[in-house]
């Protein structure tokens, strides 16, 4: 009797050589099958993380090509064209200076106009009055840290338009710039005018809305340029320097004042006003959000890890869904912490490398325009470079310099969306118990109108009623009060 051989494996079981007793050697082709899909996942994985993280690692690269370029420049000498060698990174400064103004309008315009306080309730209120003391507190600790660690050191570059021939700074270049306070003041009183109108308004904020959406496409294709301009920025700024090495060191001071700053932040400030406000020890909340604050350093977006920040302080710190799904939208726009203290020292840096000083009404413009534009700054990689391009133009520093921010932007930035999505959580966990709080005081007089309800008739004796040894019996007139008593013993 022939047996026809199978016509397919059966359960993933292949036949390979006979074994030396005679018998085929069984194998699963499962394993095979696995091998392959797990190296294509990986694959794909790979492939994954290099799209979601291409813009910083062309950064990156653009960096280091500029730097070898620039000293390979310097180190070749001759005579170079410097505004031509610069051109396409004067042509990102450019395209920067030009979203400004769109920028700053429509995004306070339409943040003013959507706060309802009667929307939003007391609640809401609360809420922004948290992420507004935050921001103004790291706001004043950027300034106060680059004030006394001197990150940026005055130097003489072969180009310099804020410095003359003598070295007195050129005050008519100094006051040169819009009025960006000036626009944020109006954006938001004219955000509010908006709102009073009621119906009427809807149509111009539903504009300002659509028009800062497509100010967002812009400004994503403006940040896909980036590495190309950065590029010649570098170069050009290496070419102008007389002392490299004391760049790289004015960098590296600049680095450390932001995440001295931001760690001082994270875990001194915010930890204490949450203790101060609760009574409750802030740093087993902080445990429960390690995880998504590894993934705001990962993704170096606050409105990427919104999913994730809500699954644990939902689950892990015991904040209601209700309330969670409420506040931590809002902070993710309007609560930018780390970036608002990165702008400051950004600011104070770049005018301690210009050599220009920095009197109280700047320094209170700075504080202002940090804390206003980190409102309207978008949630996404490189958003609070372009918001810092508002406060140069404020307090009249020259926006070139921001080509050495943009440098090292792509470590920074991570360390600022860390620190925004920390503050989201704090802010929701100090809701909850202000809303558990009201819950309880509520609830005292509910308790008391409960207790004054009760009859105010004598209770008869429990004593007598509850002793199983008395019999009670009514009088022949059925009167409660002439019933006889007769033990049964």
């Amino acid at each position: 009797m022939v047996v026809d051989p199978p016509k397919a494996d059966i359960k993933g079981l292949v036949t390979v050589n006979p074994t030396a007793s005679g018998g085929p050697e069984l194998g699963t082709g499962e394993d095979t099958s696995a091998t392959a899909s797990g190296c294509c996942g990986s694959w794909d994985q790979v492939r994954r993380c290099l799209r979601a993280n291409l813009l910083v690692l062309l950064t990156v690269v653009a960096v280091v090509t500029g730097v070898g370029l620039g000293l390979g420049v310097s180190a070749a000498g001759g005579t170079v064209n410097l505004a031509a060698f610069a051109f396409p990174g004067e042509l990102l400064l450019r395209l920067l200076k030009m979203i400004i103004l769109p920028l700053v309008v429509c995004s306070l315009i339409g943040g003013a106009a959507s706060l309802d306080p009667s929307a939003l309730g007391r609640v809401g209120a609360w809420a922004l009055l948290f992420f507004l003391v935050t921001t103004i507190l790291a706001s004043a600790l950027g300034v106060g840290l680059a004030l006394v660690l001197q990150p940026g050191t005055a130097v003489s570059t072969a180009v310099n338009s804020s410095v003359d021939a003598t070295g007195v700074p050129n005050l008519g270049c100094e006051v040169e710039g819009m009025n960006i306070l000036g626009l944020v003041v109006f954006a938001i009183i004219f955000g509010v005018a908006l709102r009073k109108l009621g119906p009427d308004g809807e149509l111009l904020i539903c504009f300002f809305n659509s028009f800062n959406d497509a100010t967002m496409v812009l400004v994503s294709w403006i940040m896909w340029y980036a590495p190309v301009g950065i590029l010649f920025l570098v170069a050009s700024q290496i070419l102008e320097m007389e002392d490299v090495g004391q760049l790289f060191i004015d960098l590296g001071k600049y680095i450390l004042c932001c995440l001295l700053g931001h760690a001082i932040h994270g875990l001194l400030v915010l930890p204490l006003l949450y203790f101060v406000f609760t009574r409750k020890n802030p740093y087993p909340f902080l445990w429960g959000i390690m995880t998504p604050l590894a993934t705001a350093f990962g993704t170096s977006s606050s409105s990427a890890t919104l999913p994730l920040m809500m699954k644990c302080v939902e689950e892990n710190n015991g904040v209601a869904k209700h309330i969670s799904r409420f506040i931590l939208p809002i902070g993710a726009t309007v609560n930018m912490d780390g970036a608002a203290l990165f702008q400051c020292v950004a600011a104070v840096f770049i005018a301690q490398r210009n050599g220009l000083p920095l009197d109280f009404v700047k320094i209170i413009t700075i504080l202002v325009t940090a804390t206003a534009s980190s409102v309207g700054a978008a949630g996404i990689p490189a958003g609070g470079v372009l918001t810092l391009a508002i406060i140069l133009e404020a307090v009249s520093l020259p926006v070139k310099d921001i080509s050495l921010i943009l440098a090292v932007d792509w470590l920074v930035d991570r360390s600022c969306t860390v620190l925004n999505v920390e503050g989201d959580a704090f802010g929701a966990g100090l809701l909850q118990n202000y809303v558990d709080r009201t819950k309880l005081q509520n609830s005292e007089p509910e308790l008391i109108q409960v207790k004054s309800e009760v009859p105010l008739n004598p209770l008869p004796a429990t004593i007598e009623e509850g002793n199983p040894l008395l019999k009670q019996y009514r009088g022949p007139a059925g009167d409660a009060t002439s019933c006889e008593k007769e033990s049964v013993m």
